[in-house]
């Protein structure tokens, strides 16, 4: 009876302890501190768990387009923010401000998003 007391007291600290753990989210290492600002071309929004993905091009130092991408928040965070599937099309052209990734790869944390009318978008949800 100790020894399974014990065994239980043992599995129940681990199972607190390790479990903090998958809670953790992922971390934004992968991103500069430096924050850039780009003018895009909607090319796809996809509206999906567990982060909306936005693809996006953008006209490159050479003159040439590339292709860029990045990721918001949850899709129901949005969605409380005003958003739907629709919010941005293909074609739509807006300002994207956040920080790029460090390994040169053409990805944006996004900060802020500016629509071509000059309205910005909420990126998070709204509580009254």
């Amino acid at each position: 009876m100790r020894i399974k007391v014990m065994f239980l007291i043992i599995i129940s600290f681990a199972a607190l302890t390790l479990g903090k753990f998958s809670m953790a989210h992922h971390g934004f290492a992968a991103y500069s501190n430096d924050r850039i600002t780009v003018q895009a071309v909607i090319t796809e929004l996809r509206f999906i768990n567990p982060h909306v993905q936005l693809y996006f091009t953008i006209e490159g130092d050479a003159g040439q387009s590339e292709s860029w991408q990045a990721e918001l928040t949850a899709p129901n965070k949005l969605a409380r923010g005003g958003w739907t599937k629709n919010t941005l099309k293909p074609g739509d052209q807006i300002q994207i401000s956040g920080e790029a990734a460090r390994n040169d790869g053409r990805s944006i944390r996004i900060r802020e998003i500016i629509l071509s009318s000059g309205e910005s978008l909420p990126l998070r949800e709204i509580l009254d």
